[in-house]
C-alpha cells in the first residue's frame, strides 16, 4: 500500500496527565510550545493541526525541507526560541499571524520529533523507536532552521530540568506504539509545568480564531 499523502494525515494527539507514570517503559522528550506542524520533504509543505497551509508562513522552514531528501512528512513544532532553546509563544503567534516573512520577524525554529513516512514508505505502523531512529538518520546533518527532539529515558530528571528551566511541560511516549495519525491516544501523554498556562489565557480559541480565517 502506498504512503498517504500530507493532505490525508493528522497530528497524533497527546493526553494530558497529572502525575508520571510507574508501569511501563517510555521515551521522554521537552514538550515544545508552537504551532504543531506536519511538514513534506522534497516540494515542501506545512500543514497545521487545524489543516491550514503554513507553508508560506514559515518560508524559512520551506527552504530547509527542501534541502531533504523527498518523500518524506515530518510531524513536529514550528516554535520561536530563546537564547537557550525554550519557546516562546506568544513571539511565535505574533509571526504567524503576519502570515510569511517581514522585517524584522523573529526566526523559527521546526523541531521535529517524529516521521511518518520516509522515501515514500509508510512508517506510522512502526515502534516509535525505529521512527525516532530513522528520523535521527534524516536529521543527521540538518539544514539551519531543523532541529531533531532528542529523548531520554529518565523522566523524573527531565521534569525536574523543565521546572527548573521554566518549560511548558514534558511528553512520554509508549516504548513500541505506533503512529496513530488523529487519535488522542494514551499511549502519548504530556505532564505540564504548574502554571505554564496563565488562568484564563485562552489559548485555543485565539489560535482557532486565526486558523479559520486562515483556510
Amino acid at each position: 500500500m502506498p504512503a498517504p499523502p500530507l493532505t490525508a494525515l493528522s497530528p497524533m494527539l497527546l493526553t494530558e496527565r497529572k502525575t508520571l507514570p510507574t508501569t511501563g517503559e517510555w521515551l521522554w522528550e521537552v514538550k515544545f510550545d508552537g504551532y504543531r506542524i506536519l511538514a513534506s520533504t522534497g516540494q515542501p509543505r506545512l500543514k497545521t493541526k487545524n489543516g491550514a497551509d503554513a507553508t508560506t508562513w514559515f518560508p524559512e522552514i520551506a527552504s530547509a525541507l527542501a534541502a531533504l531528501p523527498g518523500g518524506a512528512i515530518l510531524d513536529g513544532e514550528v516554535c520561536v526560541l530563546d537564547d537557550i532553546g525554550r519557546s516562546d509563544f506568544e513571539r511565535l503567534h505574533e509571526r504567524a499571524r503576519r502570515r510569511g516573512w517581514y522585517a524584522g520577524a523573529d526566526p523559527v525554529a521546526y523541531c521535529v520529533f517524529d516521521l511518518l513516512v520516509a522515501g515514500g514508505r509508510d512508517l506510522r505502523g512502526q515502534p516509535v523507536e525505529k521512527r525516532k531512529a530513522a528520523l535521527r538518520k534524516l536529521l543527521a546533518d540538518p539544514p539551519p532552521g531543523l532541529l531533531y527532539v532528542q529523548d531520554v529515558d529518565d523522566a523524573a530528571w527531565l521534569y525536574d530540568a523543565a521546572l527548573q528551566l521554566g518549560l511548558e511541560g514534558i511528553v512520554g511516549k509508549r516504548a513500541g506504539s505506533p503512529y496513530r495519525d488523529g487519535i488522542r491516544s494514551p499511549d502519548w501523554i504530556k505532564i505540564k509545568r504548574k502554571g505554564a498556562i496563565l488562568p484564563g489565557f485562552r489559548r485555543s480559541q485565539q489560535i482557532e480564531k486565526f486558523l479559520r480565517v486562515s483556510l
